[in-house]
């Protein structure tokens, strides 16, 4: 065997320094019969032909060149105890259509030789059957065109030597087939490779890369697979149309568009072009890619807002037995857009304790408006009714698309419905004052009277000022704080002369009077005499 430039019996053995006593090719040579090992310390080529472990029946020989230039010759005849001996050749393919086989060889001058050749195919499934047998001397040159390659694209040749004379065996020169080969493609990320290694949760990109046509021979349309393997090890596979035909020299240059709202955390993406070998390919290890993205995940809980008639109530407060609830759920990441009801779940305490959950159904009482585009503001419209007189309680759960809650904990108030209409004593408040005052009141029931107006007199009983309903701005069921504000001025604008003025209220709702709300605790009757308040104007 040929010595590589420098390197000699001493360098053999002191591998024993790294792989133990005894544990070298110096060793291995010395024990097997290569007693003259020691002279390889300068430039020589030798041979060395040996019968492992067994120098008894197989003496050892061995031949040593002067120098680096002279040649070396050694015949050795090696004992077979054997007629019989056998040649395979490697798998041959794959192919496309299979021609013709031709082998030569020589036989010795004693002769006896009878060499036979068989042929065998590995279809689809690896499994290797016998399709040509006993093809002898007669038989060098012959036609195998009748194996499909479609069934069998790979084949195997096996030589069987016998020489029942002289024991010596068929001196093989040559054997050959030949065929139609297969194409071959590769990954070609040199020419075209776009790819994001961290993506924002709900972000898309496209996943993009080549695959070139390396041979001679064309694809028909290539077949791709496509996954992506999330943080929780699932594989999520993202359909893929086939490709086009790829004629010799050609690319695809393959674009996926990747949506990463269900991929937060680490993910792995594989591409495979002509997976399992959907179209018979000289080789398939160039064919795929792996790459990891990171997407980030949403860390930021969404904000919920609830009014009821366009207010926002305090705990406990009093609301129309027919109220308008709105629900609003807001989300800073666009990407992931609130557009789903298992997002919110809406459910009333009734007065006796028990539990309603209402559910998102073609009705008027609880109506889901999805996020619109640019603004990721879910709302749900609830006008629920309220029959019976009492305390409940609104309990609302929100959360976003990536599973982040509204708050720590459920959204829950708690307020008072009253059937019968009724209307609170009115109190203008600061009072005395300087420049302004409001009124506040509270109206029970389920819709606000057609006509509140609020009369201002001075103390002989004169009206110097009316205030109409619509003055006093937007009115609901509950607590009041009327949006106009009194600046002590009569029905022609004209300032009032500083002192007490007194105020009453006429209402009307279907016809009839309201009458009056007195809620528990409620100590403001002082401030009344016979229905007339009185406020005091302080410049």
């Amino acid at each position: 065997m040929p010595v590589n430039l420098n390197e000699y019996a001493i360098d053999w053995f002191n591998d024993e320094a790294t792989y133990g006593s005894g544990n070298s090719l110096y060793s291995e040579f010395k024990k097997q019969g290569f007693s003259a090992m020691d002279s390889i310390n300068r430039p020589r080529a030798f041979s060395f032909v040996f019968k492992k472990n067994d120098q008894l029946a197989q003496a050892p020989k061995f031949i040593i060149s002067e120098g680096i230039y002279d040649p070396i010759t050694m015949s050795v005849n090696c004992i077979t105890v054997d007629s019989i001996g056998f040649i395979s050749s490697p798998k041959i393919g794959p192919a496309t259509e299979w021609k013709t086989l031709h082998w030569r060889g020589d036989s010795d001058a004693f002769g006896g030789d009878t060499p036979i050749v068989d042929l065998y195919g590995f279809n689809t499934n690896g499994s290797e059957i016998l399709l040509i047998s006993g093809l002898s001397l007669n038989n060098q040159d012959y036609d195998i065109s009748t194996i499909d390659a479609k069934d069998f694209p790979f084949v195997r040749l096996k030589m069987r030597n016998t020489d029942l004379q002289n024991f010596t065996p068929y001196q093989l020169r040559y054997w050959m087939l030949t065929y139609t080969p297969v194409p071959e493609g590769a990954i070609a990320p040199n020419i075209y490779f776009n790819i994001k290694d961290t993506l924002n949760i709900g972000e898309t990109f496209n996943f993009g890369i080549a695959f070139k046509n390396v041979s001679k021979l064309d694809f028909d349309s290539v077949k791709v697979k496509f996954t992506i393997t999330d943080n929780n090890n699932v594989e999520n596979i993202v359909p893929v149309p086939k490709q086009k035909a790829l004629i010799a020299g050609d690319t695809i240059k393959l674009n996926i568009p990747v949506d990463s709202k269900s991929l937060s955390g680490s993910n792995t993406i594989f591409v495979n072009f002509n997976p399992d070998n959907d179209q018979p390919e000289q080789y398939l290890f160039n064919n795929y890619a792996f790459k990891k993205l990171y997407v980030t995940p949403d860390s930021l809980n969404p904000l919920m807002d609830v009014t009821f008639d366009g207010t926002h109530i305090l705990n406990r407060d009093i609301v129309s037995s027919k109220p308008g609830i709105l629900i609003k759920l807001s989300d800073e990441l666009s990407a992931l857009a609130l557009n789903d009801t298992s997002l919110l779940t809406v459910n009333i305490r009734y007065p006796d304790g028990s539990l309603r959950r209402f559910s998102f159904s073609n009705n008027d009482t609880l109506q889901f408006v999805p996020a619109s585009l640019g603004e990721n503001t879910a709302s749900v419209n609830f006008k629920p009714y309220f029959p019976e007189d009492g305390e409940y309680e609104l309990i609302v759960t929100g959360k976003d698309r990536s599973g982040n809650f509204a708050g720590n904990s459920q959204y829950k108030i708690s307020f008072m419905v009253i059937n019968k209409p009724m209307i609170s004593n009115m109190l203008n408040y600061p009072n005395p004052f300087t420049t302004s005052t409001a009124f506040v009141f509270t109206v029970t029931g389920s819709e606000v009277p057609q006509n509140i107006r609020i009369q201002v007199l001075t103390i002989t009983g004169k009206i110097v000022r009316e205030i109409t309903k619509d003055e006093l701005g937007p009115l609901h069921i509950g607590r009041n704080i009327t949006e106009f504000k009194w600046d002590g001025t009569d029905q022609y604008g004209q300032k009032l002369a500083n002192g007490i003025y007194l105020y009453r209220v006429i209402t009307n709702l279907n016809g009839k009077t309201l009458d009056k709300y007195k809620a528990k605790d409620d100590n403001t009757d002082k401030y009344f005499n016979k229905g007339y308040g009185k406020m005091y104007l302080m410049r």
